[in-house]
């Protein structure tokens, strides 16, 4: 039983602000973005990147359109270290993009962290001390002069290293750690002196970052606080005045909303939300949101699907399915009243002009999706009866974007045909649209798979596919660093390229035929010869007692199904 909350917590209290003026007023403008997740959102995994995921991510940070990138913590380990130097020797920052690297208020780990800055172009250096109670009486047993100072010296021996190395442009960041937890009459009085020892000016502004570190109250409060920090600060003019929602009360983008409505110009945060305990507050969720409201978000999501699989590889974090906007289950109907009303909305919506569809705050297609292939419309046993009688019956474990993909053929053949489909009717057009298309362009026929020693010393992994290609035998070879690799670069022998985007490898309860069970595939790929096929993303499937074979199968499968090759001719569609 919950203790009373009177005998263990206190309320956290109101800021004196009567005349306040952000509830009146409404967001006009993105603001800077800064994503926090090669740094926040990094030291929260159960597993931190390595350096071939966090360059992944780095570059689709930069795809989105993110102009500032905190990129590491490079006085925590040598690997955050490397990957800063990495990106400055090996030129992979884009001009347009400046880095952001964090440092606590310590000479040694300050020295560090300019280290690791050397030769670039353009650096901020995000420099931080805990400003609160909490933290001066039982972290670190300091007084306030001594937390001020500590803050002023640290900003005093940055701008020293930086005058040393007058090849960079360089931006200082503060934060004052766990700013809703302090005073505000102490929190301005330190990011005043820091300002001052900086020497801020319009044209040579301090970003001073205000962080909900722990969120301790609801999100009026924070704009609360944030308005009166920006009214009372000392040379506003010179400052970026900077939001950090965390998400500990889950109102993190709601904070980040009002606190931009309060005077902030910039925020940081996480793709996904991504971050120490419940997370950082989520950025793709904040821009939609403004994008939903008429204002250009500055950050391209028009292929979301994409930006979600990437982060799932690099964050080895599943996305939820109903996460706002990109989870795979968002543009769901269950219900026949949404499906009925999404339908007529679709019906009576009209090329360019505003977007009014029943349930759908968004329309799918600015993301890259489309509602019919996400729709699961109940007729007869719906899109979980389909998944639930595929693994009861057959065994056949479904990933849950083919779970989608499937349900629509389902719902098509209902459509068309009416009645009820039974298990073994499902299990029949499981097999016509993913196993042995009856229509299918491309034949899987036999592959052999060899290696040998590459220039770099690895070995390289080589494999021969025999296909048939509307009738006619074709011999394919490709080389990659694995069968998949090596199959897909096969493929380009007939002018097919694809990209993998997911590959779940599973083995069935049981086979078909009562034998032993087989080992199943499933790829999902996309086409990557321009605007050729259907376009979109499409699994494919295999199934055999051999894993790799499955995973062939699987890939031409899926070739099939994008409709890459033309039926009835031996021509390829090449953009």
């Amino acid at each position: 039983m919950l203790t009373h909350p009177a005998t263990k917590y206190r309320a956290f209290p109101p800021v004196n602000l009567p005349d306040r003026q952000w509830p009146s007023r409404t967001i006009t403008a993105a603001p800077i973005w800064m994503s926090t997740d090669l740094r926040d959102g990094n030291q929260s995994l159960f597993e931190p990147m390595n350096a071939e995921r966090k360059m992944r991510m780095f570059r689709t940070l930069c795809q989105v359109g993110f102009k500032e990138i905190e990129v590491a913590f490079p006085s925590a380990s040598q690997t955050d270290f490397d990957f800063v130097r990495n990106l400055i020797e090996g030129g992979h920052i884009p001009d347009d993009v400046t880095i952001e690297v964090l440092t606590q208020s310590r000479e040694h780990l300050i020295r560090r962290t300019m280290e690791s800055l050397k030769g670039a172009r353009r650096a901020i250096v995000h420099v931080y001390n805990a400003t609160a109670p909490v933290f001066r009486d039982v972290v670190f047993g300091m007084s306030r002069g001594e937390v001020k100072e500590l803050a002023v010296s640290s900003v005093r021996l940055i701008k020293e290293l930086c005058a040393q190395a007058p090849e960079t442009e360089w931006v200082l960041e503060y934060s004052p750690e766990v700013f809703t937890s302090t005073e505000l009459d102490f929190a301005l009085e330190v990011c005043n002196a820091v300002t001052a020892e900086w020497g801020a000016t319009p044209a040579n502004k301090v970003i001073l970052n205000l962080p909900a570190t722990v969120e301790v109250a609801s999100p009026n409060v924070y704009a609360d606080q944030i308005e009166w920090m920006h009214r009372n600060l000392a040379r506003r003019d010179s400052v970026i005045l900077s939001l950090h929602p965390h998400n500990d009360r889950g109102s993190g983008v709601a904070a980040a909303e009002l606190g931009l409505m309060a005077g902030a110009d910039r925020v940081e945060g996480c793709l996904f939300g991504n971050g120490e305990r419940t997370g950082n507050v989520d950025v793709v969720t904040l821009a939609l949101n403004m994008y939903t409201q008429g204002i250009a978000p500055g950050l391209d999501f028009s292929d979301i699907n994409a930006v979600a699989r990437t982060v799932e590889h690099c964050n080895q974090l599943p996305i939820h399915p109903r996460h706002p906007y990109v989870g795979d289950l968002v543009f769901t109907a269950f219900s026949g009243s949404h499906q009925d009303a999404i339908k007529k909305g679709f019906a009576a919506q009209q090329p360019n002009t505003l977007w009014n569809v029943p349930y759908m705050p968004i329309d799918p297609a600015d993301l890259g999706r489309s509602y019919d292939s996400v729709i699961r419309v109940n007729s007869q046993s719906g899109k979980g009866g389909v998944a639930y009688l595929m693994e009861a019956e057959f065994g056949v474990v479904m990933p849950r974007r083919l779970q989608v993909e499937f349900s629509a053929e389902v719902q098509a053949h209902t459509d068309a045909h009416g009645g009820e489909m039974t298990a073994q009717n499902i299990w029949d057009l499981f097999d016509a649209t993913y196993l042995n298309n009856p229509g299918a362009a491309v034949r899987y026929v036999e592959h052999h798979l060899f290696d040998h020693p590459g220039q770099t010393g690895k070995h390289v992994q080589g494999i021969r596919i025999g296909v048939e290609v509307n009738g006619q035998p074709m011999l394919l070879s490709g080389e990659g660093n694995g069968p998949i690799d090596a199959a897909v670069h096969a493929l380009q022998g007939m002018g097919v390229k694809v990209q993998v985007r997911s590959y779940e490898e599973r083995s069935t309860k049981a086979s078909t035929d009562g034998g032993d069970a087989q080992a199943c595939a499933f790829l999902e790929l996309v086409s990557a010869n321009g605007d050729t096929g259907k376009g979109g993303e499409r699994f494919g499937v295999g199934m055999d007692t051999n894993i790799v074979t499955a995973s062939i199968q699987a890939l031409i499968s899926g070739v099939n199904r994008l409709g890459l090759v033309r039926a009835g001719a031996l021509e390829t569609e090449v953009a």
